[in-house]
């Protein structure tokens, strides 16, 4: 027999989208559960970007892949929190222009800059959204130098950071802020719990199933009934509990990603390797963006592997003055989730046009000269056996080498598999996200997002979540 657990609001997965919500719900009243299939870490627990924090907090320890034709690496959070654990922190709101295009395309209620403006603000306030107290570390201020040197424009992204008087940040996750408020509103959290499937029946969700573990190592069936039940679980595993549970209308398809590609930067000085710089190259924006990434040794290592062609330890020599740096894409292709009974994981997909390569090709040129613009000695791009530029002309070479076959490209950025809108022909959700056809399911996540933002997608997810929580409390 499973144990039965009653609540008025089950909400699926502790992220961006699921910790807002849940925040905002029980700081209304609501009694409120949150089931979480990751584990609860310390936030302090692991260094940032280690192999500790992968093999902690990352969904198969990292390596989730989209397959495809080139396939394309990206990491999912596991683990309470979700992926705001692992980010960089880096914030941004949904730009204007988006949010126009969207609400004309997909016919979304309540959707103008306005509504989005207030929500964004109540979130900046909560996670002390700020910019640097200081001056930026070099990893950093080498993007804004590039930049200069050749006319384009950069910024300082702002990130979801509080600071002490010595300057000192410390990330605000969703461990550290709306899950704990949530709790001291009176929500549950219930850890180590993977939600198996939902239980269907007249048009609602009448239970659903989920396999709980506990530290002794055993696991026990739980059967959770609920009032209304949230699924936050974001772009991929959203998509798969649906249609796990046999919901499949316009769910999983048109999953879009932000295709980046890298380059190791040697300088010839050691570089800062603690925190991910905070500029970005916005020349181009919002179609391609130009940033900084994780340049632990190993990621360094990584990085280098593709161009180094067997001379890895020699162009490991010196790691400490190489900086990881990418070019990410607003991409025309984009991809499917496919639940797949007897696998645990689902099969994620995703094609690239020809013109996503071209522009990713276009991006690894421009970083290329940013870098060197900067004053980069040497480097190395994700492309196996790609050659290794020292100069601008040897920059022409990366053009033809980026093929399908040859590169090296990976994401963290998900959205789009269940999207919200009035049109039921392209939408997988109502404007608010409670999915079509049933009167207490709804979606909170990335998921809703109608198509990648061409910025951290956090900052989007927040206020979205914030607002449909608001419009679900004005129904019960």
């Amino acid at each position: 027999m499973s144990r039965v657990l009653d609540t008025e609001i089950l909400i699926v997965g502790s992220g961006a989208g699921g910790a807002v919500t849940a925040a905002r719900l029980a700081e209304a009243g609501r009694s409120v559960t949150i089931v979480e299939e990751g584990p609860w870490h310390d936030p302090d627990a692991v260094e940032p970007f280690s192999m500790e924090e992968m093999v902690a907090k990352y969904r198969h320890q990292g390596a989730c892949a989209a397959l495809g034709s080139p396939g394309i690496a990206f990491a999912e959070g596991r683990c309470v929190g979700g992926s705001t654990e692992i980010n960089s922190g880096l914030y941004h709101r949904l730009p204007a222009e988006l949010a126009t295009e969207w609400k004309a395309s997909y016919d979304i209620a309540e959707f103008d800059t306005e509504t989005l403006d207030h929500y964004a603000s109540e979130i900046e306030t909560a996670l002390t959204v700020s910019q640097l107290p200081g001056p930026a570390p070099r990893s950093s201020a080498i993007l804004d130098e590039g930049a200069q040197g050749l006319g384009w424009r950069a910024v300082e992204f702002a990130r979801v950071f509080a600071y002490d008087e010595r300057g000192r940040g410390t990330k605000q996750t969703m461990a550290r802020t709306f899950i704990p408020r949530a709790i001291e509103a009176g929500a549950e959290v219930i850890p180590d719990c993977t939600v198996v499937s939902l239980r269907r029946g007249g048009g609602r969700i009448t239970g659903v199933k989920c396999q709980q573990r506990h530290p002794s190592g055993d696991t026990e069936e739980l059967m959770i009934r609920a009032d209304e039940v949230i699924v936050c679980g974001g772009a991929i595993q959203t998509p798969a509990l649906l249609q796990r549970s046999g919901i499949r209308w316009r769910i999983g398809n048109g999953l879009k990603f932000h295709p980046t590609v890298k380059v190791a930067a040697r300088f010839p000085y050691e570089v800062d390797h603690d925190d991910v710089p905070m500029h970005r190259v916005t020349e181009f924006a919002p179609f391609l963006t130009i940033g900084g990434s994780a340049s632990r040794r190993g990621h360094v290592a990584l990085a280098i592997a593709d161009a180094a062609s067997g001379n890895l330890d020699e162009a490991l020599e010196q790691w400490e003055n190489v900086v990881v740096y990418y070019a990410a894409i607003r991409s025309v292709g984009s991809g499917k989730v496919l639940a797949i009974p007897g696998l645990r994981s689902p099969l994620v997909t995703y094609h690239l046009t020809d013109g996503d390569l071209s522009c990713l090709a276009r991006g690894l040129v421009h970083l290329g000269e940013v870098l060197l613009a900067a004053g980069a000695t040497e480097l190395f791009p994700s492309i196996a056996g790609g050659p290794i530029a020292r100069s601008r002309s040897d920059l022409l070479s990366w053009w033809n080498a980026l093929t399908r076959s040859s590169a090296n490209l990976m994401t963290v950025h998900l959205t789009s598999t269940v999207r919200m809108g009035e049109d039921r022909s392209r939408t997988g959700a109502d404007s608010f996200g409670r999915v079509w056809g049933y009167s207490n399911l709804r979606v909170n996540d990335a998921s809703l997002l109608p198509d990648a933002p061409g910025v951290n997608p956090q900052a989007a997810i927040m206020a979205i979540a914030a607002r449909n929580a608001d419009h679900l409390l004005g129904k019960l």
